[in-house]
């Protein structure tokens, strides 16, 4: 049986050696796990009925590979192009893994690029940062600052006797020395006073 490859090649299939069913348990994990758009499903279950059918053959000779475009232009800034079948988008790593069957890895190694081969187009790779930025992806939550302590202030009668060189305040004025000394002989004049005996009545 010959049936149409993933890039419009004909090969054939030995139908007798492979199971139907054992194809569609295959084809059913694969899709659980990836997600692929309807175009897709033929290329894949072609594939994974190619793969059958070849289980037990002897390995044939080594395919030569040939690029759709060359390594040199399948980078561009606003959309990059699938070596495999020319594909062109602004990223190649979703379609590589459900068209191909190939991770990012195993891409550049089937080419024979080098590890920093760009699979995304600079600019839809500058737009995704801007926009990480600009919703403030990546930055580092601010510690929050400890408020600062509030001294008491302390009362100015108690500076004052602490330290007498302290500067006094407006409202608080020494009390004069006439005005003790008033003070004093008011108080002595009132104890004398009270210490005389009453004067016997006439």
């Amino acid at each position: 049986m010959t049936v149409e490859g993933e890039c419009g090649e004909v090969v054939s299939v030995n139908t007798e050696e492979s199971n139907p069913y054992l194809t569609a348990k295959i084809v059913v994990s694969y899709v659980r796990h990836h997600r692929l758009v309807p175009d897709q499903l033929a290329d894949l279950i072609t594939s994974v009925h190619r793969a059958i059918g070849h289980v037990g053959q002897p390995p044939g000779p080594e395919e030569v590979l040939t690029p759709a475009v060359s390594v040199r232009r399948s980078v561009h800034r606003d959309h990059v192009i699938c070596l495999d079948c020319g594909y062109r988008g602004k990223t190649l790593t979703r379609h590589i893994a459900a068209r191909h069957g190939l991770s990012a890895d195993e891409y550049r190694q089937r080419w024979g690029l080098r590890s920093n081969h760009l699979l995304t187009a600079p600019a839809y790779s500058e737009q995704r940062s801007a926009l990480a930025k600009s919703l403030g992806l990546g930055r580092k939550l601010a510690e929050p600052v400890a408020p600062a302590k509030r001294q008491k202030a302390s009362s100015p009668g108690i500076d004052a006797a602490r330290n007498p060189k302290a500067k006094r305040t407006r409202g608080s004025r020494p009390a004069s020395k006439s005005n003790v000394e008033a003070a004093v002989s008011t108080s002595a004049e009132r104890r004398r006073s009270r210490a005389r005996p009453a004067s016997p009545s006439a």
